[in-house]
């Protein structure tokens, strides 16, 4: 081994010495089951308070919800915080304040503009901005068949902003034993110009961009394989030091499980608060289950 080769092992090394993995155990989640839906809540929501909980750098809502068929969400409103939908499995239809109701999107890459509603599929990801205000619906649409998945909020970097939404299809084949980036910062940061904002051309090309310092990142990692997350992206992110990832592994009920940066095993359902870490350490993902592991990954300021 170089000199140098040596010293950029050793670097890493020290680096990752501080690696903190805090398991967020699904037991422990909160819960409500009201029939129609079946909510687990990472952070506190709702009825559901913990004062421990409450938020984890942007990061303020994680609720995994399972909602039954011809039943969902009715119109509600929302304001200044970025709101998105992870598909799992199932069908969700999303309506808001700024979207006909007369088209139907088609969900999982159709074309749709926001002319349109879209029915969301597995791997589609709905993204809305709240700003000074917007109001949408999330039903289940399907008459015998659940929809599963993720709800995640994140605190926007200032307040009133335009409202809007967006919404892209990831394939397996893209997060198949790899992350793929879902979510990243807005390119023009938190100074962009309202045509920066229609713009809305993110820092990653590919991913929806996001009023947060905050990267998302999800893999699909077949038994026996791992996947290395890249901490910030390496460059992508503003605040490059003292990174707050928080890692879920939802509950596909498949048999998943998996090793973060070998040494906390996750089953389905559980989270981590990963700490200690900064832009360009990578945390490394291995599947020890019986079935490939579904993992979704914030990565925060």
């Amino acid at each position: 081994m170089s000199t140098a080769t040596r010293t950029a092992s050793t670097a890493a090394k020290t680096a990752m010495s501080t690696l903190k993995i805090t398991p967020r155990r699904s037991s422990a989640r909160g819960h409500a089951d009201h029939g129609w839906l079946n909510s687990y809540h990472t952070f506190s929501f709702a009825s559901y308070y913990d004062p421990r909980f409450e938020s984890f750098g942007a990061l303020r809502v994680l609720n995994e919800d399972r909602v039954a068929p011809l039943n969902g969400f009715p119109t509600h409103p929302h304001r200044d915080a970025e709101i998105f939908s992870y598909l799992l499995g199932g069908e969700l239809t999303h309506r808001d304040s700024m979207v006909s109701r007369k088209k139907n999107g088609g969900g999982s890459g159709a074309p749709t503009s926001k002319d349109d509603f879209y029915r969301m599929r597995r791997g589609d990801v709905q993204f809305t901005t709240g700003g000074t205000g917007i109001a949408h619906s999330e039903e289940n649409e399907h008459a015998s068949q659940e929809v599963h998945f993720l709800q995640i909020w994140a605190l926007p970097w200032r307040k009133g902003l335009p409202p809007t939404y967006h919404t892209m299809t990831f394939s397996e084949e893209a997060k198949r034993n790899r992350f793929a980036t879902i979510i990243s910062p807005l390119k023009a940061g938190l100074k962009a110009t309202s045509e920066e904002e229609k713009a809305a051309v993110p820092v990653v090309e590919g991913t929806i961009p996001i009023h947060a310092d905050l990267l998302m990142g999800a893999a699909i990692i077949d038994a026996g394989k791992e996947a290395s997350w890249n901490v910030g992206g390496g460059d992508k992110v503003v605040s490059a030091k003292q990174r707050r990832l928080y890692v879920h592994l939802p509950m596909r009920r498949v048999g998943a499980k998996v090793r973060l940066g070998g040494e906390v095993e996750l089953g389905e359902g559980d989270g981590a608060f990963v700490e200690g870490v900064g832009a360009g350490d990578e945390l490394r993902v291995e599947s020890i289950g019986e079935a490939e592991a579904e993992i979704v990954l914030l990565d925060s300021n």
